[in-house]
């Protein structure tokens, strides 16, 4: 196998924080690798360095000749000015450039004459990624690429990058995106790289593998190291006529015990304020902006405890019908009726606005001294910071030096320390790292208050929602009983009933055509088998029908738990089977 890239002992520090010490790895042709890490240990940094646009402090880094090298930043940049097509950066009427325009079409980008200046964050994004791509690098560095798309965009990049024959290495958060697209991953832990052959999941189970023979190897070394100290310390006079090979492994075990998994995580146990039955109600609320409708005479009555999840394509409304029930922006008609015992907990995809020169305890300080954690237990600040992986010493940095996933779990930290009791979390995955997000969808699980999350993440969907709100444009929302991949297979399901129905009359129409044309049409006679098969499908298939439809009005009633949202949607998808076989078949015995 061809190597398109060898890495050998590349160090990175910033100051006396070092990032990396010594890491080594290799990529070959065809290699689809991730690299994991928690934020503030150098991912985006060791991408940057990859691609030349930063410094290593020592090691060295051998590329194959010739080699056509791509990156995506995390935060595309243009020329302001440019239009679209400027922005492409290819020649004109160039192999190049006919891609691009492709490309663009499958992002959903049509005007090449628009100015980057006006575009979204997720159109930036697209435009970017169809640069990026138009160019077929042969190693393309890609710095959390699903950040700003929507479900549809993720899903098809899923697909091109797995279809495709480019290597990549890539920085993200989403699990699903990881599993579906890597066949190998990177993790830096405590400044180590470690290599797995293989995907996410593949990944989990050997990295558990990997801390619990440390821990047993940890454990017997400590053991040892408690019988040496206690001959060290014995007299100078009984150390002297030992060998001096066990006084320089004495040190070296000492050395190995000093290594401790530093395992400590998010821990967001913060008490919920009182919630009381009465949450929120949507009274015909209606939204929209010139031509595009949000909302359409929307009425909703919000559960206590309840979680729900708001999906749908960008530009859809998700954001504005937050800012609505927050009170930030009026509907044009209607109104929401919020409780009294509510406190709204907001943690917006743009971040608060913080002040670069201020220090972290300082900022969060300012929010309240002490975090009630319940059972009378309460954390001052400095306490709840280290709960969110601020050291000591990281608490005293100024905002203006934190990694946007830092900035994050600071934005988290300041929400939750003014002891909300309905969390409203507008895409609160990105820039997260994978350790932390496991451990907000647990918290989010066992939150005791109410929850609506807006996100593209469909791993975190699936783990805390217990419903979705799905935005489909034009004032058009639809009230879902389940998760993000139970949602999925359900659209999927009815998509292939309607393109099997569509067959069909598609069929009878030719057959009708051919029957026509025929001046003498000769039918053969079905045998007396095919004719009782004929008259069972007929009977059989009003009943199915009629059990498909009693499914649907199940599955959009919202009263189901999660096992009967499991359940019938399985038999939804047996019944949509089942009729489109039998359908099928009564054709065949037609014609």
């Amino acid at each position: 196998m061809i190597n398109y890239l060898q890495v050998e002992r590349l160090t990175k520090s910033y100051g006396d924080r070092l990032l990396f010490d010594e890491i080594n790895f290799t990529i070959a042709q065809g290699d689809k690798v991730g690299l994991i890490a928690p934020n503030g240990t150098g991912k985006s940094t060791l991408l940057r360095i990859l691609s030349g646009r930063e410094d290593e402090d020592s090691g060295n880094i051998t590329y194959r000749n010739d080699l056509r090298i791509g990156f995506l930043e995390q935060e595309p940049h243009f020329t302001p000015g440019q239009t679209i097509a400027e922005a492409m950066d290819c020649m004109p009427d160039s192999e190049a450039e006919l891609k691009a325009k492709q490309l663009l079409g499958k992002l959903r980008i049509e005007d090449t004459t628009q100015l980057v200046d006006t575009l979204s964050g997720g159109q930036l994004k697209r435009v970017a990624l169809a640069r990026v791509l138009a160019h077929e690098p042969d190693l393309l560095f890609m710095d959390e690429p699903t950040n700003h798309l929507d479900l549809e965009m993720t899903e098809w990049l899923e697909g091109y990058l797995s279809r495709g024959t480019l290597s990549l290495l890539m920085v993200t958060h989403d699990r699903y995106f990881l599993d579906r697209v890597c066949n190998r991953i990177l993790e830096i832990d405590q400044r180590q790289l470690y290599s797995y052959q293989g995907n996410y999941s593949y990944y989990l189970a050997k990295r558990q593998e990997r801390i619990d023979a440390f821990q047993a190897e940890s454990e017997k070394a400590a053991n040892l190291y408690r019988k040496e100290l206690d001959w060290m310390r014995r007299q100078p006079q009984a150390r002297a006529t030992k060998a001096k090979y066990r006084i320089d492994s004495f040190y070296t075990l000492e050395e190995r015990t000093k290594q401790r998994r530093d395992d400590s995580s998010v821990n967001l146990d913060v008490k919920a304020a009182y919630i009381g039955n009465k949450i929120f109600s949507a009274e015909h609320v209606s939204k929209r902006f010139g031509d595009r409708i949000i909302v359409n005479d929307y009425t909703y009555e919000f559960a206590r405890y309840e979680k729900m999840g708001i999906v749908g394509d960008n530009g859809t409304g998700k954001t504005t019908f937050i800012r609505m029930l927050l009170g930030e922006i009026a509907p044009d008609s209607g109104h929401f009726d919020i409780g009294q015992t509510i406190r709204f907990g907001y943690y917006s995809q743009a971040g608060a606005e913080l002040d670069e020169n201020k220090k972290v305890i300082d900022v969060v300080r300012e929010i309240a001294e002490e975090a009630d954690m319940g059972d009378g237990r309460k954390l001052g600040v400095s306490q709840f910071l280290q709960h969110f992986l601020f050291t000591p010493e990281r608490q005293y940095s100024y905002v203006g030096q934190l990694s946007g996933g830092e900035r994050r779990r600071l934005n988290l930290c300041m929400v939750l320390m003014g002891n909300p009791n309905f969390l409203v979390m507008d895409e609160p995955t990105n820039d997260l790292d994978i350790m932390t997000l496991n451990i907000l969808e647990q918290y989010l699980c066992d939150f005791k208050g109410c929850v609506i999350v807006v996100s593209h993440d469909r791993y975190f969907m699936d783990k805390v929602v217990d419903h979705l709100l799905v935005f489909k444009g034009q004032g058009v929302l639809q009230d879902f009983p389940g998760n993000y991949t139970q949602h999925r297979d359900w659209q999927e399901a009815v998509e292939r009933e309607a393109k099997v129905s569509e067959g069909a009359q598609a069929s009878q129409r030719q057959q009708r055509d051919v029957r026509r044309d025929q001046t003498q049409p000769v039918k053969r006679k079905l045998t007396y088998k095919e004719q009782k098969e004929l008259e069972a499908i007929e009977a059989e298939l009003p009943l199915l029908e009629e059990e498909k439809i009693q499914i649907e009005t199940l599955l959009s009633s919202g009263t189901l738990d999660t096992d009967a949202v499991i359940s019938q949607s399985a038999r939804y998808a047996e019944l949509v089977d089942m009729i489109d076989e039998k359908t099928m078949r009564w054709l065949e015995l037609n014609d």
